[in-house]
């Protein structure tokens, strides 16, 4: 688990590493892409493989002998 001591430790470190300035900027896209992420996750919902038979015609018709 992480500790209090840990999270301040990381932020020490991105702040010497990216920036005052740029932290807030880097946890915005950050955030943003994961909405982004949880959006396409919600809208993309679970695809239906096709039946065996239609696999099988497929791979019939592009297998080259």
């Amino acid at each position: 688990m992480i500790g209090l001591q840990d999270l301040w430790v990381a932020l020490a470190l991105g702040v010497f590493f990216f920036g005052a300035k740029k932290l807030p900027e880097l946890s915005r896209s950050v955030g943003q892409a994961m909405m982004e992420f949880k959006k396409g996750l919600a809208a993309g919902g679970p695809e239906e493989p096709g039946t065996p038979k239609e696999l099988r015609a497929t791979d019939e018709r592009t297998n080259v002998n």
